[in-house]
């Protein structure tokens, strides 16, 4: 079974707002980036949806170690909330539907086909890779902004700011 490296970042503007993914495949030495962008989406989205892509790139079952900073993403299986919500049919203790659900049902899906773990990395620290993620994240973020302008909520937002605040 082939052993990869899979390192994720997701990253989210105004938080619901433009967001980023991005991932670096490694398999012997050779590292293969992937990313993408969502007009209007979540930082958390981001965060599942970049395993999610990373996962999808591999051709046949793997040994897969995914680093993630996301603590969302790692803890659902360190601390095992995605057996829990699984056996509770995607509901919290409280009756309540999980966030993001159909991204953790793709997740799932994808993760079925190897055998993996979530390693924890510090976010924008000395991590190479982690930072690589963050800065193709950050970038689809930009792109997107350029393309379709600031979010609406931001304007709204600047519209409820006086223009003199002694007003």
């Amino acid at each position: 079974m082939k052993e990869v490296l899979l390192y994720t970042d997701g990253a989210c503007k105004y938080n619901p707002g433009p967001g980023g993914w991005g991932c670096v495949l490694i398999y012997k030495g050779i590292e293969k980036e992937l990313f993408g962008g969502v007009p209007d989406t979540t930082n958390n989205r981001m965060e599942i949806f970049a395993v999610i892509q990373g996962l999808k790139a591999l051709k046949e079952p793997c040994k897969i170690s995914i680093y993630s900073d996301s603590s969302y993403v790692v803890n659902a299986f360190k601390e095992g909330w995605i057996w829990s919500w699984i056996k509770k049919d995607w509901k919290l203790s409280g009756g309540s539907t999980v966030k993001n659900v159909d991204l953790w049902k793709s997740l799932m899906f994808e993760l079925q086909k190897h055998e993996y773990e979530f390693i924890k990395v510090k976010g924008h620290a000395d991590n190479k890779y982690n930072n690589r993620c963050d800065e193709l994240a950050r970038g689809e973020i930009a792109r997107l902004i350029k393309t379709y302008g600031e979010p609406k909520i931001v304007e709204q937002v600047k519209m409820q700011i006086p223009q003199n605040l002694n007003e």
